[in-house]
């Protein structure tokens, strides 16, 4: 059992740290620090998708009034080598995808870049491009491994022998398509180099995993790059790592000594420069009795990478995870194309990954004429189903009851295509998991200044609440007031932060800073002299190797299809979710929901549409790329169980970040399936697959 510590601030609703300086204006962005004169620096892009550079003039942009740098692979810095080709941008003529650096114009307005960038002229020797992703491609392969370190595939039994001997079967096709983070802040990096030392205002979410990446492709030494990163207007996993539009910064910044180059990257050029979830293609195959008890799970998963950059995603990881099954498999296969490099995107491999099964699990439930939430009681597992592993903590099962219970799902008629005037009126529910995952590698230090406890660690604010849960988090463990906590992050000056990012965040620096303030007090006790300071390394753990840790939910949807358009309105949303304990329920709440939000978003909305003659994303902008609203779901609720995780850390808590993400979309689309009689199997849930005449699309 963890040595725990007691609540007294954890646990309270508290109004954000920074929640004063937020709506007022005042908290300073990565756009908002200017430490020198500030330039201006807009990229050249590549018009093709695949090739080499034939020429690049730039003497049209040089002699643009206002612009006092360009840069081409021609004259840039040269890089080190690294592992992360995606970072290595201006080396040569070699074009990998629509959208990639070929170069740079710095001017002393925004609009004059802008300008001098168009001007300058570049041809090119095109290849055939290839951008189109397919189960049936002939040239299909298994990475080593895919993200998070999760193995490609996985397998125990005989999966097809048991499905075949099966009572009922399933076996259906799944497919997400590619999607685009929008945080509200798009990525900006303000970049300044004087006396050797360079400096980066960023929007990332890690300040020492920009600095660990970025100094040695640069040439520089840990202490001559200083990254900031005190506040952050959003990532969602696309601000995880530095992209390659920081490296431009910062190799004009280094040309240009004692100005602050700006480098806002604009709204289209995300959908480029900084990542995107790849479409996913789910075989799912489930065999059972006839009453519902799984014998054979198998779950194999085609998607896309970049030619330039391998990126796997772990689709299939979750099902590896969650129902009880003897027979069991899962497979990843990835098509390498010509389209800019994918990456994380909240909850990246469970959210795709859990609407499939979570879609097969409901379809399942029908075959079999068993209650959709009953089917996943029945397969529930105290263990974790590929490792034989204990959950540190796993109530599925109070999640999928409690949610039941305020949802009033025991009124619910099973029967699909109830009608209200002119809408079909259908309810939905879905599972969601989430791996309850710690970095390691961080360091607090505290220290008394006869007044207030400064607590410092390299975390980041993401917009999650960090300011606030980790001063509650520290007050509790030096038993002070959370007013006497000066909480100092988001600069890689400090202490080693591990980065915002998998739902880590606080299990991993509040773990460090407890470890920290014991420490203080054992030194100092408990009236300490003015000056008195500790510094201290989280503890190492060999928690996974004892227990599968995870997080679990329930997600409920209320859907209405328009019987004569086929327009999808949802009037109300609950997760329930099993996450240990609540560091702050104001700011929990803020996460759950909002990421229940995306999962609509997910679910009606969102998707990347690529061009696949040019390999291009034609609707590269909020007017063309679909966001959920306000006016998307008129009431959405989460809640959590009462509940502590004794053997994670000291709090007893696990992520919140991204668990309301996932589920989320494949309620919604179980409950279009009861409202409609149309069970779709796609995403988005757009309004042409409901209308009946379109067989191709829609199963009935």
């Amino acid at each position: 059992m963890t040595d725990m510590i007691t609540p007294r601030a954890m646990g309270t609703d508290r109004a954000r740290h920074d929640a004063v300086a937020k709506v007022t204006g005042t908290a300073p962005y990565a756009a908002d620090h200017e430490q020198a004169e500030r330039v201006h620096l807009h990229p050249v892009q590549a018009t093709i998708a695949r090739g080499r550079i034939a020429s690049i003039d730039t003497s049209a942009a040089e002699a643009l009034d206002g612009v006092i740098l360009t840069l081409t692979h021609l004259d840039a810095p040269r890089l080190a080598s690294s592992d992360d080709t995606e970072m290595l941008i201006l080396q040569s003529d070699e074009v990998a995808f629509r959208g990639q650096l070929i170069g740079a114009v710095v001017a002393r307005t925004s609009e004059t870049a802008r300008e001098a960038a168009s001007l300058v002229k570049v041809t090119y020797e095109e290849q055939p491009v290839d951008a189109t992703l397919s189960a049936e491609r002939d040239d299909l392969y298994a990475p080593d491994e895919v993200n998070a370190g999760h193995e490609t595939d996985t397998a125990s039994g005989d999966v097809d022998a048991a499905f075949e001997a099966a009572e009922v079967r399933l076996e259906q096709t799944y497919t997400t398509p590619m999607e685009h983070n929008n945080p509200m802040e798009p990525h900006t990096t303000v970049a300044l180099w004087q006396e050797e030392h360079l400096t980066l205002w960023d929007s990332i979410q890690g300040a020492h995993t920009a600095r660990s990446a970025l100094a040695p492709l640069l040439g520089l030494e840990p202490e001559q790059l200083r990254v900031l990163a005190p506040f952050v207007g959003g990532g969602f996993g696309s601000k995880g790592k530095p992209h390659s539009h920081e490296v431009l910064a910062a190799m004009a910044a280094m040309r240009l000594p004692g100005l602050s180059v700006s480098f806002c990257v604009t709204r289209q050029q995300m959908f480029t420069l900084t990542g995107y979830r790849t479409p996913t293609i789910s075989r799912v195959r489930l065999g059972s009795d006839r009453q519902g008890r799984l014998s054979a799970i198998s779950h194999d998963v085609v998607e896309q990478s970049a030619r330039l950059y391998e990126f796997a995603e772990q689709t299939a990881a979750p099902t590896r995870t969650m129902y009880a099954a003897p027979h069991r498999r899962t497979t990843h296969r990835l098509a390498t194309l010509d389209v800019p490099v994918p990456f994380w995107m909240r909850a990246p491999g469970e959210c795709p990954g859990m609407h499939a099964l979570e879609v097969a699990m409901d379809e399942l439930a029908i075959a079999c004429e068993l209650d959709p939430i009953e089917l996943r009681v029945r397969n529930d597992t105290a263990i974790h189903p590929d490792t034989g592993l204990p959950f540190t903590h796993r109530d599925l099962v109070g999640c999928l009851r409690e949610g039941a219970r305020r949802f009033g799902w025991a009124d619910r008629d099973p029967r699909p295509g109830r009608r209200e005037g002119d809408w079909f009126v259908g309810t939905g529910v879905a599972a969601s998991t989430y791996p309850a995952l710690m970095m390691t590698g961080n360091v607090a230090r505290v220290t008394y200044d006869g007044d207030r406890y400064r607590v410092e660690i390299g975390a980041t604010d993401i917009g999650t609440g960090t300011w606030t849960a980790l001063a509650q988090i520290a007050a509790d463990a030096l038993e002070c007031p959370v007013e006497d906590v000066d909480l100092r992050i988001g600069d890689s000056d400090l202490p080693t932060g591990s980065l915002a990012g998998g739902s880590t965040g606080t299990s991993s620096w509040g773990t460090t800073v407890v470890t920290a303030a014991r420490a203080f007090r054992e030194e100092h006790g408990r009236t300490p002299a003015a000056g008195a300071t500790t510094q201290a390394k989280q503890p190492e753990s060999d928690l996974t190797e004892r227990f599968a840790p995870h997080s679990f939910g329930a997600q409920f949807a209320e859907v209405r299809v328009h019987a004569e358009t086929g327009e999808v309105r949802v009037p109300r949303m609950l997760g329930v979710f099993s996450v240990g304990r609540i560091i702050n329920p104001r700011t929990a709440h803020s996460q759950l929901t909002g990421a229940m939000v995306m999962g609509l978003s997910m679910a009606l909305h969102e998707h990347s549409v690529l061009d696949e003659r040019w390999a291009h994303v034609v609707n590269h902008d909020l007017a063309g790329y679909h966001v959920a609203a306000h006016a998307d779901v008129a009431d959405i609720e989460a809640v959590w169980l009462d509940e502590t995780d004794e053997h994670i850390n000291p709090m007893g808590s696990r992520g919140v970040g991204e668990i309301g993400i996932v589920g989320a979309s494949a309620a919604v689309a179980n409950a279009t399936y009861h409202a409609t009689g149309i069970r779709v199997r796609e995403l988005p849930l757009t309004p042409d697959l409901f209308l009946r005449g379109d067989p191709q699309r829609v199963a009935r």
